[in-house]
């Protein structure tokens, strides 16, 4: 197997940070990447919906910038030409997006190509094609994306702890009050998005996110 630069990030990660400029407080991108990197956080997703393209771009450059010299993995959305044009670690395809057998062809052997999956069938269908790793979800309702599914709830994220061998991430909803219960069901790698990128403080924010996670917090 070749070597996968940004797959020692992806397999340490407790927190995958996920970008989204509209409830950042009006901070941008950049800053906000900025204090989840300084709080630990080892893997930051780009994920914009309704940016122009060539904004896009100059944020993912800026991103790549800063999480390249923290030893942080990077992964773009959707975009497979973002991620190949800015040195992405790797990129996050949806259930309608382009089939990752065809997207490792244009991505290669070294870059990380992960899949959302709302199932078992999903999960067995994006792992039997390759991906390197998946999101499980969403297990709570959210409001972070226009075109989400009704939440799939904690039995999917137990089936792909007991079956799912290669790494996921849980995904959907998952707040301070509600990371326990992710987190006690085995969910290793937890994806939160309003809930860092809308703190008033994101140290802070994650400080008491790993408390609850390590057993140490409510």
């Amino acid at each position: 197997m070749a070597h996968k630069p940004g797959m020692a990030g992806l397999l340490k990660a407790d927190i995958y940070g996920i970008t989204a400029g509209e409830y950042s407080l009006g901070r941008s991108n950049i800053e906000v990447v900025r204090q989840m990197v300084a709080a630990g956080i080892r893997v930051i997703q780009y994920r914009e919906k309704e940016k122009l393209l060539r904004e896009k771009y100059n944020e993912c450059l800026q991103i790549r910038d800063i999480t390249r010299e923290a030893g942080v993995t990077f992964i773009v959305n959707d975009h497979i030409d973002l991620a190949l044009l800015v040195g992405a670690d790797g990129v996050h395809l949806g259930q309608d997006d382009l089939p990752p057998e065809k997207v490792r062809h244009l991505l290669g052997d070294e870059m990380i190509i992960g899949m959302s999956t709302h199932s078992p069938a999903q999960a067995r269908a994006a792992v039997n094609s390759g991906v390197d790793y998946i999101g499980v979800g969403p297990i709570f309702a959210t409001k972070t994306k226009q075109d989400v599914c009704a939440p799939v709830g904690l039995d999917y994220l137990e089936y792909a702890v007991n079956n799912v061998n290669i790494p996921f991430v849980t995904i959907g909803g998952i707040k301070e009050h509600n990371i326990n219960e992710v987190s006690r069901r085995g969910a290793r790698c937890i994806a939160l998005v309003t809930e860092i990128v809308g703190a008033v403080d994101i140290a802070a924010k994650v400080r008491a996110l790993r408390a609850v996670i390590n057993g140490k917090g409510d």
